[in-house]
């Protein structure tokens, strides 16, 4: 994967590792993550998690992802560290979401 200076990047690629194992086919959606430094919106880094072919990869999804999010680089270790509680950060406006919520889980 393409070079990054954001901390949730190790966490994908490490993601792009297991899902290379066939692991994540069964959830068979594709979501979009558009990670920024500091604050929602800018210097964005976009990642395509696509859990029908098990691939990770830097840059949008090709087509139409099932949902994108929208979050800070510290408040998405601070959701997949446990810290930050996704539902909360969606309600308190830190992480947005595109998309089909019913293709949330």
């Amino acid at each position: 994967m393409e070079k990054s200076n954001l901390k949730s990047a190790e966490l994908l690629e490490q993601m792009r590792i297991h899902l290379a194992s066939g692991a994540g086919e069964e959830v068979g959606f594709v979501y979009q993550f558009n990670i920024s430094p500091e604050r929602l919106g800018v210097d964005e880094e976009v990642f395509a998690v696509d859990l029908k072919k098990g691939v990770v990869s830097k840059g949008p999804c090709e087509g139409k992802p099932d949902a994108t999010f929208c979050i800070t680089d510290d408040d998405f270790m601070a959701i997949t560290s446990g810290k930050l509680n996704p539902q909360m950060a969606f309600l308190t406006g830190k992480m947005k979401i595109k998309g089909s919520s019913s293709r949330v889980q």
